[in-house]
């Protein structure tokens, strides 16, 4: 008979299992037999649990965007006025735990998954939308052209984001930095 209560802490270690293995190897070439051990549980129950190796990425996905989301509100809360408010947005993309090497892994490997698998597609055209919700919110309110803006300023964030974790630099404290200079230079050119 199963534990009461087991099933949300089994799934937790999974999602923990996921970013580790994924972020270990630097690629989706993990199996579900690692990922299972490594979670100390057999694979038919992680098959059980998530049904896939990539239901559990996505899992995980959605886990590490949960942590993204609370940090972009907390950013939020801290910040007075428009402006600061997508000085804060910009930069919760770039906080020190973004780039933690096992994170890096697993969102380079949901990009990758989210353009041949639907749940993971509509995971990211979630997480698109929000930013771009998020960024227009404030920017309707310092700007004229708010959705020229916006476009520049999330292909800035997912470049800036890309290059450093393509490059294994970790952290770069001028990456928020130089992306909040561009959105100055944008509204300066109104």
């Amino acid at each position: 008979m199963p534990k009461l209560g087991m099933e949300p802490k089994r799934r937790a270690a999974l999602v923990d299992a996921v970013i580790d293995e994924i972020g270990e190897a630097g690629s989706l070439d993990v199996t579900v037999s690692k990922i299972a051990k490594r979670a100390g549980m057999s694979s038919g129950l992680a098959h059980h649990y998530f049904g896939s190796k990539d239901q559990m990425l996505i899992a995980a996905m959605r886990h590490i965007l949960t942590i993204f989301s609370q940090r972009v509100i907390a950013g939020l809360a801290d910040a007075e006025g428009p402006a600061e408010r997508i000085k804060a947005i910009i930069r919760a993309n770039f906080e020190d735990h973004v780039f933690e090497r096992r994170k890096t892994s697993a969102w380079l490997s949901f990009y990758a998954l989210s353009q041949s698998n639907e749940d993971a597609a509509h995971l990211m055209e979630i997480y698109q939308k929000r930013l771009r919700s998020n960024l227009l919110h404030d920017l309707r309110k310092t700007s004229s052209r708010p959705e020229k803006i916006e476009r520049t300023l999330s292909a800035l964030i997912d470049g800036v984001y890309l290059r450093a974790a393509l490059g294994k630099q970790g952290p770069d404290p001028l990456a928020a930095e130089t992306v909040i200079l561009a959105f100055d230079a944008l509204l300066a050119r109104q």
